[in-house]
């Protein structure tokens, strides 16, 4: 049976694995901008956050990413980084209504090939989107925190996200 989460209480599937604590962070490769090409390999060696979304233009979205924004400041030796499908000038747009700052907190768009959600789970392919997810990733590329929230419309555990983030600085 594939894994599955919610959205407004209807089951929807998953595509890829199921990450957990202590596998590897899978090195696949997003846009930074409609030309530019980020791969997740190049955060090696710092600790990261990826926060998984799927759609800034959606309040529960809007509101993670700006949550992110704020720690990023607190948290000056983690790369945070948010994913969506969203295309780059959507994301670029979001950042610049929200003050997000892009120094602090990239933003990566999975709109190509849905590489990230194929590797990390976090694929609904039958919406084209990603599951809300958070990953920490430590110095070494392996995963020290993973959450898929069952049900798309929810928040995350932040404090446990930010309680591991805390524990490897």
């Amino acid at each position: 049976m594939a894994r599955q989460v919610k959205l407004k209480g209807t089951p929807l599937d998953l595509e890829g694995p199921e990450l957990k604590v202590g596998d590897r962070a899978p090195d696949v490769r997003l846009k930074k901008s409609l030309v530019d090409d980020y791969r997740i390999s190049e955060g090696n060696g710092q600790i990261r956050l990826i926060s998984v979304v799927p759609s800034l233009d959606t309040p529960v979205c809007a509101l993670q990413t700006r949550r992110f924004n704020e720690e990023a400041n607190k948290l000056p030796g983690v790369q945070f980084l948010t994913v969506s499908m969203d295309l780059p000038p959507a994301q670029g747009r979001f950042c610049s209504t929200e003050g997000i700052d892009t120094n602090r907190l990239m933003m990566l768009s999975d709109h190509m090939d849905g590489a990230f959600g194929k590797a990390y789970g976090t694929l609904i392919s039958a919406l084209r989107i990603e599951c809300r997810a958070l990953f920490v990733v430590d110095k070494d590329g392996t995963i020290r925190h993973a959450e898929y929230v069952p049900e798309v419309g929810e928040h995350p555990n932040y404090d446990a996200a930010l309680a591991v983030l805390k524990t490897l600085q």
